[in-house]
C-alpha cells in the first residue's frame, strides 16, 4: 500500500494467489457471529463496486427478505479495459474474497454463493476454481459455484449479471427504485463487488474500530485503484481514502503535470489536470463532478486531445450497450457521432455542440439502467473540462494534439497478468 500505510485486502501479495493455509497463516481463522452486522453497519463501508452504496443496507435489505434458499453473487467482471483492481485482488488474495462473501452469506441466511469471473480472463478463473476446491475440502460453510459470464461492460451491472445467471444473457433489468432485491430463480440474490467481500472479510476479524483507522469519516477503509494511461506501466494500488491525487499519482510513476484525469472509469467523470491536491473520495471528489466510483483512474498528458479521447470512450461505450431501450440504442450512438463531426468536420460546429448538449438532456434519466446516465456524465464532464479544446474545434482550430495516433485512454485488455503491476 503507498503513503506508508499498511496493506490490507493486498497483505501478503507475493505475485500468486495465496493458498487457504497461507491465507490463514496471513490474516488469522475467522468466524462469523450476529455481532458482525452492528460492525459492519459501523465500519461505514461502501461499496467497491461503482455506486458506492452502504454495504450494511444492502445487507439490511436482504436479512428481512423470507425464504431460506437466497444466494450471494460476487461481482468480479471488471467489463472495462482500464480497470484491473477486482482481478489483481483474486489473484493475490482470492480466499479474502470468498472469506467475505461467506460472511455476508451467514448474515443474510445463504445457501449458495456465485463468483462471477469473465470467462476471458481464464488465469483468474483458474486461481478462484483452486482456491474453491481447497474450501470444498473442509466442507464446511455455503455452497460456492463459479459462474463465467461473458466479457462485455453491461455484464458487470448486477441486474444484468443476475439476468444471465437465470437466462445466460447480460440484459440489464429495467428498476426504477433502487435498492430493490433481485432475484436468482425465485431466490432473493445479494450482488456484492470482490472487493467489498474482501474489506468484509478484514471487518469481521478486526472490526469496525480498525478499519476506520484509515480514511475519512465520511469514506473510511482503504480501497484499489486501477491507474493507466499516461503511468509507465498500468498499476493498481492499496490507497487510504481521502489520500491527494497527486500522491496517488507520483507512487503510480504517472506523468505529475496531466491533462487530466478520468475518476471512475468509462462511465465516470473527467478531472482537471488543475485538481491533483484533491483527497481521493467522494465527498471531495462530488464537489468538482467526479467521484471514485469503479476505482479507476486514467492519466491523460497535455500532449493529448480531450475532445478525442472523449469520443473514444463514447464510442467504446455506444457498442457495449444491450440496445435494448432508445437512449442505448440510439441515443449513444448519437452521441458519439455528435463528437466525430465535432472533431473532423463540422460544417456548422455552433450547431453540432447545441444538439449535443440537447441530447445529453434527452438521453439522462430514460434508461433500462444507468448504462447511459454514465455516458451522458462522462460527456458533461468533457464539456466543463475540455472547453478550451472544444472552442478550438468550435472555431475552425483543431487543436494540433487531434493528429497524434497515441490513444491515451482505450487501452487494450491485458493479456498477461505480468503485464500489470501490484504496488
Amino acid at each position: 500500500m503507498t503513503m506508508d500505510a499498511p496493506p490490507r485486502v493486498m497483505s501478503g501479495a507475493s505475485g500468486r494467489p495465496l493458498t487457504l493455509r497461507e491465507h490463514e497463516v496471513t490474516f488469522g481463522t475467522a468466524t462469523v457471529g450476529a455481532a458482525l452486522v452492528g460492525e459492519l453497519e459501523a465500519s461505514g463501508l461502501m461499496g467497491r463496486g461503482g455506486a458506492g452504496f452502504a454495504t450494511s443496507k444492502k445487507v439490511e435489505l436482504l436479512r428481512h427478505q423470507r425464504g431460506h434458499h437466497k444466494v450471494v453473487v460476487v461481482n468480479a467482471m471488471e467489463g472495462e479495459p482500464v480497470g484491473h483492481k477486482d482481478r489483481t485482488l483474486l489473484s493475490a488474495n482470492p480466499h479474502l474474497v470468498l472469506d467475505g462473501a461467506q460472511c455476508v452469506a451467514n448474515l443474510i441466511g445463504a445457501r449458495r454463493v456465485a463468483v462471477c469471473v469473465s470467462r476471458k480472463d481464464s488465469a483468474i478463473v483458474n486461481h478462484v476454481q483452486r482456491a474453491l476446491h481447497e474450501r470444498e475440502r473442509r466442507g464446511t460453510g455455503p455452497e460456492f459455484i463459479l459462474d463465467t459470464p461473458p466479457w462485455r461492460y453491461v455484464a458487470g451491472e448486477e441486474s444484468a449479471l443476475v439476468h444471465w445467471l437465470n437466462d445466460n444473457e447480460t440484459m440489464p433489468q429495467y428498476r426504477p427504485q433502487r435498492p430493490n432485491v433481485l432475484h436468482v430463480g425465485r431466490s432473493p440474490a445479494l450482488v456484492v463487488n470482490a472487493e467489498t467481500c474482501a474489506h468484509v472479510g478484514l471487518i469481521n476479524r478486526f472490526g469496525a474500530l480498525w478499519f476506520r483507522e484509515l480514511g475519512t469519516p465520511s469514506s473510511p477503509g482503504s480501497t484499489l485503484v486501477s491507474v493507466t494511461g499516461a503511468v509507465h506501466r498500468p498499476t493498481v494500488l492499496e490507497v487510504a481514502l481521502g489520500t491527494p491525487l497527486r500522491s496517488i499519482l507520483r507512487a503510480a510513476g504517472a506523468d505529475p503535470d496531466p491533462l487530466a484525469l478520468l475518476t471512475g472509469g468509462y462511465g465516470g467523470a473527467w478531472l482537471s489536470g488543475e485538481h491533483l491536491d484533491v483527497a481521493y473520495c467522494n465527498e471531495d471528489l462530488r464537489s468538482l463532478g467526479a467521484t471514485v466510483g469503479a476505482g479507476i483512474l486514467v492519466v491523460v498528458p497535455k500532449g493529448a486531445c480531450g475532445l478525442a479521447e472523449t469520443h473514444r470512450v463514447v464510442q467504446w461505450m455506444a457498442n457495449e450497450s444491450s440496445r435494448q431501450c432508445g437512449p442505448c440504442a440510439f441515443g449513444l450512438p448519437a452521441l458519439a457521432e455528435d463528437l466525430r463531426t465535432l472533431l473532423h468536420d463540422a460544417r456548422d460546429p455552433h450547431g453540432v455542440l447545441v444538439r449535443l448538449k440537447e441530447r445529453c438532456d434527452v438521453i439522462q434519466g430514460r434508461g433500462a439502467c444507468r448504462h447511459p446516465d454514465g455516458v451522458v456524465r462522462l460527456v458533461d464532464s468533457a464539456l466543463r473540462v475540455f472547453a478550451g479544446h472544444i472552442d478550438e474545434h468550435v472555431n475552425g482550430f483543431p487543436c494540433a494534439a487531434l493528429t497524434t495516433t497515441r490513444r491515451w485512454v482505450t487501452v487494450p485488455a491485458l493479456e498477461h497478468e505480468s503485464d500489470l503491476v501490484w504496488e
